[in-house]
């Protein structure tokens, strides 16, 4: 029931959270579940905000192109720019799925993306790894909404824009969470 109920509240959030940014960072990193190396896929706006995060067994091209389907899928938007790293299977993926987009390959540019890793990685060692790919794919998506939408860019705003932000994310927690409570 616990899970059932964090995953409602992520689809309301995701609904509710402002059109993403026009550069969208992409990265992959591993992880292991049971011993098993998998890779975890994210895909970041320039503004820190997470957009989709996908757990494959692979790394390969196809893997690339169903990452990119799966985060398109659900948004209105396309990016501008994709930064990606040198992984040759976003350049597959980003002629097949998205030929429109400007794509720009640096080590260098993809900070943020891999900066977004940091959290998760935090969690993975609380929780003692996973246990099953499925376990990581609904607890990861989940847990980076929703650690994205307590957690403004503080480095970027004055501590009353600050304030005003948290507030706002709590009032519209407290929204989402009394609309389910009276439903």
């Amino acid at each position: 029931m616990p899970e059932i109920w964090y995953r409602l509240r992520e689809r309301r959030l995701r609904r509710r959270r402002p059109k993403p940014g026009d550069t969208w960072h992409l990265d992959e990193v591993f992880i292991r579940i049971n011993g098993v190396l998998h890779y975890l896929w994210r895909a970041v706006d320039q503004h820190g905000v997470v957009l989709d995060i996908f757990v494959q067994d692979r790394r390969n091209a196809a893997a690339a192109k169903r990452f990119f389907k799966r985060f398109l899928h659900g948004l209105k938007y396309k990016p501008r720019r994709l930064v990606t790293d040198g992984l040759r299977s976003y350049g597959v993926a980003h002629r097949e799925v998205l030929p429109d987009v400007r794509h720009r390959t640096s080590r260098y540019l993809n900070h943020r993306a891999e900066n977004s890793h940091r959290p998760t990685r935090r969690r993975e060692r609380q929780m003692q790894r996973f246990k099953s790919s499925g376990q990581a794919q609904r607890f990861l998506s989940v847990h980076g909404m929703i650690y994205g939408h307590f957690r403004p860019r503080r480095h970027l705003m004055a501590a009353d824009a600050y304030r005003r932000a948290r507030a706002k994310a709590f009032r519209i927690w407290k929204q989402e969470t009394c609309a389910h409570a009276a439903a």
